[in-house]
């Protein structure tokens, strides 16, 4: 099994804030079916919808992988980033 880095991947998706609950149920489970179709070299974590777009975090292969998961999905992948830190409030406590 490859070694996954995560991602952060923002998709302009037009009024995807305005979808309702069956169509976001419809959207997870193409996302779903293209992952199966990739394998263990990505997995989805978690999005956050926004009016006009998502903020999906991804854990990865690499970004070709990102990129062939949108192609199958039909999801854009508009920006993809490599995120190679977290903070977060415990993150001020010493260690």
């Amino acid at each position: 099994m490859a070694v996954l880095s995560k991602f952060m991947i923002e998709r302009d998706i037009p009024e995807v804030g305005t979808l309702e609950r069956e169509q976001l149920r419809e959207a997870a489970a193409k996302s779903n079916a293209a992952l199966n179709e990739l394998g263990s070299d990505i997995q989805w974590v978690e999005s956050f919808v926004a009016a006009d777009k998502t903020f999906c975090v991804y854990l990865a292969k690499d970004e070709d992988t990102i990129e062939k998961h949108a192609e199958i999905s039909g999801f854009p992948a508009t920006k993809v980033t490599l995120i190679s830190k977290m903070i977060d409030p415990t993150t001020e406590k010493p260690s």
